[in-house]
């Protein structure tokens, strides 16, 4: 009886291999999707070749969703708004939704709240949905280090619309628009100057303005904030794609024209289908992507390199007293690593 409990025991914690993972994603497991996004989550050099692998086999399955960015001022609502939305999605228009949330790391403990399956109760049940809270790690961008990766492989498990939601608005942030179709920004009205209270860049960007909690005795103030946002839009110079970007409100709390902003999105996929930036939009992002992988790759290798470690630290003390500039020092680095 003993042999047979250890058996179990053994093949029970016995590793996953990258065809495990992708047989289970492929049949719709969202407890298998969730370890495989772990796995490519992790810094663990096994992990990550398993996820290398991984990725290959979901990467013919891919690219079939609607890839949507979701960004705004703290408080806006973007939960209830991303709730509201995938549920409209997932009644009304029989869709599958993948919601990547990312909550904001601490720079002080490197912990995350990721509450984000708390705040989207209704949404977190369905079994048309799969929500995962990723923590942002101090990523740039407002978007964890995985996030498009992880768009791979819950295309790959069905999900036909990703919803990404990012940690809030900020320069930086514009990062999230290099991995979506269509980047939303959430903002309020009646809240002071709602022009001064954004980044412009984050303006350029978006395909839509959204004004949230347009209900109760803010419908008003949310008319005036779409007249503001509407004349502030046609400052910027015009898309490449030829899309105009729209200005709606709608109040997620009460569902109450959800259906119009779905509108504007199949709006958005289908003029740029036609025109064909949809698919160029999508290339040029491959092409960052592989740009960006470089960059990384290099950083890995830099700063594991033996000799760079050993100079570094002394390099350190000398820029930090003042004997030497941080220019020169990078370029002893640069000249170590290469010899």
């Amino acid at each position: 009886m003993k042999k047979n409990i250890n058996k179990i025991t053994i093949k029970t914690k016995k590793s996953l291999s990258a065809k495990d993972y992708f047989d289970g994603i492929q049949k719709g497991n969202r407890a298998i999707l969730s370890k495989a996004i772990t796995l490519i989550e992790s810094s663990n050099i096994k992990h990550q070749n398993v996820a290398e692998e991984l990725i290959e086999l979901c990467l013919p399955f891919s690219g079939n969703s609607v890839r949507i960015g979701i960004t705004g001022v703290p408080g806006v609502g973007k939960s209830t708004f991303i709730e509201a939305l995938g549920s409209y999605l997932i009644a009304e228009k029989d869709k599958k939704i993948a919601v990547l949330a990312i909550d904001p790391s601490s720079k002080k403990s490197y912990g995350s709240i990721l509450g984000d399956k708390t705040r989207m109760n209704k949404l977190s049940v369905n079994d048309n949905a799969f929500i995962r809270p990723s923590p942002s790690s101090g990523t740039l961008g407002g978007v964890a280090k995985a996030t498009r990766e992880t768009t791979i492989l819950c295309e790959a498990a069905g999900y036909d619309t990703i919803l990404i939601e990012t940690v809030g608005v900020g320069q930086s942030e514009i990062e999230v628009k290099s991995m979506v179709d269509f980047f939303l920004l959430l903002m309020l009205a009646g809240a002071g100057d709602e022009l001064q209270g954004i980044k412009r860049g984050i303006m350029e960007i978006a395909d839509a303005v959204i004004i949230n909690k347009a209900d109760n005795d803010n419908i008003h103030n949310a008319k005036m904030a779409v007249r503001e946002y509407k004349n502030a839009l046609h400052l910027f110079p015009a898309n490449d794609n030829g899309w105009i970007p729209r200005v709606a409100s709608c109040s997620a709390i009460e569902d109450k024209e959800i259906d119009s902003v779905w509108g504007v999105v199949e709006s958005f996929v289908n003029q740029t289908t036609l025109n064909s930036s949809f698919i160029e939009n999508r290339k040029e992002q491959a092409k960052f992507w592989l740009e960006h992988a470089i960059n990384s790759s290099l950083m890995t290798l830099f700063y594991s390199d033996e000799k760079v470690k050993t100079q570094l630290l002394k390099l350190e003390e000398n820029v930090s007293e003042g004997k030497t500039s941080p220019f020169k020092a990078a370029k002893e680095l640069l000249l170590t690593f290469k010899s």
